[in-house]
């Protein structure tokens, strides 16, 4: 790829990672400070992850029929700055609901966007490379954002992180004009070959017909139903149980977590370029359960670095195998952008019900049962995996043909 193309790309994805976490990874924390109990803040993050899962399948359609992705990179972002910062104007329910609501969509956008520019500039052949460096930069811009937001928001409170991820923000829209227009093949961006009639299933005959997808997303959702809560909820627990400062420590989460992502990201390449996408995901699955097997009998400060370092080994993984296999298997239709937006949603389904199970499980039950539950949830994910591997060691090794709807290419006969 052209240095002056991929090295604008590059910078997007690391200052793309503070703009779009703006204050979210530090809000449970700041809301406890202001008075709100676990089962209220996960209440209102799952609002947020509702209207995610509401709009990614939406979203994924508009990236794929737009010759203007770089637009939309642009506008959510500067929607997602603003989002951030009327939550320190305003603590109350709905203002803070309307806040994660707007940072939802805005990043249901971004991330196919982001996604569909990539395909389009190094095509199918190119593409598993760029996203672990893709992967690799952002990982690295959630550190040094997330280290940068604990110092500042120490020394000067929650204000100095907001203003840090707006000058994120403005980076990342620099980085994306720089990018050229003629640069992104908007063809090869939704996975249409040439050859006529090409990708002239409809979006939903498309999803509903690729069984290799369909067990991706379940997995997915099951995965990220113990996820998604498990993060803010180990601050809350060391937090209360320790009275450490909560800026500091939330960002020595997300740093432990993301430095470990930098390096999982590109291993994740190397497996997938080896060993197919089918072991990559395996092994990100589990990870979950013994994360919460750790986080439920060590809750301290230095418990951060074992809970994390997983949750850095199954996120790492995924944010490279996820789009690569997806890319992979749907790859002929025309719709690969729409399989990402349903993969997504798959994936916005369990994250938007995580923190409110996690968080009122806490509340009643104490934070140990509540991360061995959460935990417990990716067994379903590695049943799900071992049962329709079958199918998916195909779709995960292989490549369909230009032209050939991988919904079919991929799948043995009968399934999984």
């Amino acid at each position: 790829m052209n240095r002056a193309v991929q090295r604008p790309l590059e910078a997007l994805n690391f200052f793309m990672a503070d703009m779009q976490a703006g204050i979210g990874p530090f809000l449970g924390v700041f809301l406890l400070a202001h008075g709100w109990g676990s089962g209220m803040i996960g209440t209102v993050m799952t609002v947020g992850g509702i209207a995610a899962m509401a709009f990614t399948i939406p979203a994924g359609a508009l990236i794929d029929a737009t010759t203007r992705k770089r637009l939309y990179v642009v506008i959510p972002g500067i929607c997602t700055v603003a989002a951030s910062g009327i939550i320190l104007l305003s603590q109350e329910f709905w203002v803070v609901a309307a806040s994660q609501v707007a940072t939802a969509l805005a990043g249901a956008l971004i991330g196919p966007a982001v996604t569909g520019m990539t395909l389009g500039i190094t095509r199918q052949a190119g593409f598993n490379r760029q996203m672990g460096r893709n992967q690799a930069f952002n990982h690295a811009g959630n550190v040094v954002g997330a280290g940068l937001s604990g110092l500042l928001g120490w020394q000067f409170g929650y204000v100095a992180v907001f203003l840090l991820a707006a000058l994120f923000g403005v980076l990342a829209i620099a980085s994306v004009l720089m990018i050229p227009g003629q640069a992104i093949d908007d063809r090869a961006a939704r996975g249409l070959s040439d050859a006529e009639g090409a990708g002239a299933a409809g979006a939903w005959q498309v999803l509903s017909e690729c069984k290799p997808l369909l067990a991706l997303a379940a997995a997915l959702l099951l995965f990220h139903l113990g996820n998604a809560a498990m993060l803010p909820l180990y601050g809350l627990a060391v937090v209360a149980a320790t009275q450490s400062n909560g800026p500091a420590f939330v960002a020595a989460t997300i740093m432990v977590a993301q430095a470990v992502m930098i390096v999982t990201a590109l291993v994740a390449m190397r497996m997938a370029e080896k060993e197919g996408y089918w072991l990559v995901l395996l092994v990100s699955f589990l990870s979950l359960p013994v994360r919460g097997v750790v986080a439920a009998g060590w809750i301290d400060e230095w418990g951060v670095l074992p809970v994390q370092a997983l949750d850095g080994i199954g996120a790492g993984l995924q944010s490279v195998a996820v789009p690569g296999l997806v890319a992979r298997i749907l790859d002929g239709t025309g719709r690969i952008n729409v399989g990402q937006g349903a993969v997504m949603t798959a994936q916005g389904i369990g994250a938007a019900l995580s923190p409110a199970i996690g968080g009122w499980i806490a509340e009643h039950m104490g934070y140990p049962a509540s991360f061995l539950v959460l935990g417990g949830f990716a067994l379903g994910s590695i049943a799900i995996w071992l049962v329709c591997s079958a199918s998916l060691k195909k779709a995960c090794a292989g490549t369909p043909a230009s032209g050939t709807p991988a919904s079919v290419a991929a799948q043995p006969a009968g399934g999984c």
